[in-house]
């Protein structure tokens, strides 16, 4: 019989092997004492949990070592099977932000159902570009365009809100902008064949200038009559928001968390368990093999992008309505390119692009937070972190990261 040959990548256990070493820098030369304090509760928590306390020296030394055991494992699981499983890397960086955390907070306490609850906060429009993001590529189609629909959803949910005193509506206001954003990208990419990147870029630049114009011209003069949105309460689910520390966190939110909670388990079960989602990867992997079999390919990728836009401009209800503030220049800072990295972070996974947002989310409250208890971490360090890590996935480090094979490829039927 033929001799199996075992391909073995080493990345992995190179890389968990740096951050052991940065790791190992960080506890034993800029060692501090003491002890730190999780906060598990709040105030207003039926259930009250005690805070933990821990010793930061001998708990940073006792995680280094299970780092050093979980890359040695690594590196012995990729020589005899030649690849290191997923959970060991998820489970390294759990203990590495355990581990961060200690040595940060020490001498001080952190509110873990703070931290938490704002990352999920800051995540939840990530979350919803990051999932346009995978439906649009899946199908075929990059979509650069995010950052855009993400800037109309916000614009027009805060204008329509204000006017008619319903945020409900203007989170169908914002839908429809997404839509509308997305319509232009897919006209000019798939009817027109116009490169997909570069009108991603202009609708971008597009529609940043025509709302900050119409912010300057007409939003300014107005603020009290058109730009002065209704936020939406938050509504606690009984029994569920009672949980200790994940109840205040998940479950007491407002109907925007709660649709993201069904829109990605929507996403995820339709891309993978019907035939919507078959036909949707079949374009975005083979579209002439889907066209032989009767799919409109072009159709599928049109209508296809019109959905992520809707998703995209629901999530930028976040910026205005989610929280009740009013529409700002450019106030999505970017959120539409981070979603983006999501997307490549999540390998195109509407689950894993949600965690990845997730952690972007959390990086980038963990540095307010660290700043309020005096922790001597730059924040502009803990703002790099999540694309430290983006960029070592692309490169493969974390596990093989393959776009779909027909992203960004017009289809001209032959």
């Amino acid at each position: 019989m033929p001799e199996t040959t075992i391909i073995r990548s080493w990345k992995a256990p190179i890389a968990l092997a740096v951050f052991t070493v940065l790791y190992a820098l960080l506890v034993l030369v800029a060692a501090r004492g003491g002890e730190s304090t999780f906060r598990l509760s709040t105030q207003t928590d039926v259930i009250k949990l005690a805070d933990l306390v821990v010793p930061v020296g001998a708990t940073t030394t006792g995680i280094l070592v299970l780092l050093v055991l979980l890359t040695a494992g690594s590196a012995y699981l990729v020589r005899s099977s030649g690849r290191s499983p997923l959970w060991v890397t998820v489970t390294y960086v759990l203990l590495v932000v355990v581990g961060f955390l200690t040595w940060a907070a020490a001498g001080a306490a952190i509110p873990v159902v703070g931290l938490l609850a704002g990352s999920l906060t800051l995540a939840v429009p990530l979350i919803y570009g990051a999932l346009g993001g995978v439906i649009g590529e899946r199908v075929g189609v990059v979509n650069i365009a995010i950052e855009g629909q993400l800037l109309a959803g916000a614009f027009t949910a805060a204008v329509v809100s204000t006017v008619t005193g319903q945020p409900l509506l203007g989170l169908v206001a914002a839908m429809v902008a997404g839509v509308l954003v997305a319509a232009i990208l897919a006209v000019f990419a798939i009817r027109y064949l116009v490169d997909q990147v570069i009108v991603g870029v202009v609708l971008n630049v597009l529609v940043t200038g025509l709302t900050s114009f119409l912010f300057s011209q007409v939003l300014q003069p107005n603020a009290a009559t058109l730009n002065q949105p209704p936020r939406f309460d938050r509504i606690p689910i009984p029994l569920l928001s009672d949980i200790p520390v994940l109840g205040p966190v998940l479950f007491r939110q407002t109907i925007i968390v709660y649709v993201m909670y069904i829109v990605v388990a929507a996403v995820f079960f339709g891309m993978f368990r019907t035939r919507w989602g078959l036909r949707l990867r079949a374009v975005g992997e083979h579209p002439q093999a889907a066209d032989t079999v009767g799919i409109k390919v072009n159709a599928t990728r049109f209508w296809n992008v019109l959905l992520a836009g809707a998703i995209a401009g629901l999530g930028g209800t976040v910026f205005t309505i989610g929280n009740g503030i009013a529409f700002n220049k450019e106030m999505t800072a970017g959120a539409g390119f981070i979603a983006l990295a999501a997307v490549i972070f999540g390998q195109w996974n509407p689950i894993r692009a949600t965690l990845a947002a997730l952690l972007f989310g959390f990086a980038s409250n963990l540095q307010n937070t660290l700043s309020v208890i005096g922790a001597p971490v730059p924040s502009e360090f803990m703002l790099m972190v999540p694309y430290v890590v983006t960029i070592f996935v692309v490169a493969g480090v974390v596990g093989k990261s393959r776009a779909p094979a027909a992203s960004g490829k017009p289809y001209i039927k032959g």
